[in-house]
């Protein structure tokens, strides 16, 4: 996870082949994901780049962070292990307005 880079700050038009051919200059880039709305396809403006190892990684973030691409500054930085989202699935019953379920199947 060391070696894998978000990229913020993006221009809508940018594309996975602008990012694979900038990064490409500070070493070998092993993948691109440049980050749509599931709706629209539109891009949202940020991405992740995974660098081959974490040397290129670094020196990676000391090129771009801040560089200007399409008239945009750039935010590039480690990557962070996505957080744990719960939704109210997560409280107990399954149902957004119902208390949580306690207690076994009693049959009174």
């Amino acid at each position: 996870m060391e070696s894998k880079l978000y990229v913020g700050n993006l221009s809508y038009s940018t594309t996975e082949d602008d990012l694979r051919n900038l990064f490409f200059q500070a070493g070998t880039v092993a993948s691109v994901a440049l980050i749509k709305d599931r709706d629209s396809g539109r891009s949202k403006g940020f991405a992740f780049v995974e660098m081959g190892n974490q040397a290129e990684a670094e020196k990676a973030i000391s090129m771009f962070n801040g560089h200007n691409m399409g008239d945009r500054e750039l935010r590039v930085s480690l990557a962070r292990p996505r957080e744990e989202r719960g939704g109210f699935r997560d409280r107990g019953s399954g149902h957004p307005r119902r208390p949580p379920q306690r207690g076994g199947n009693k049959r009174y």
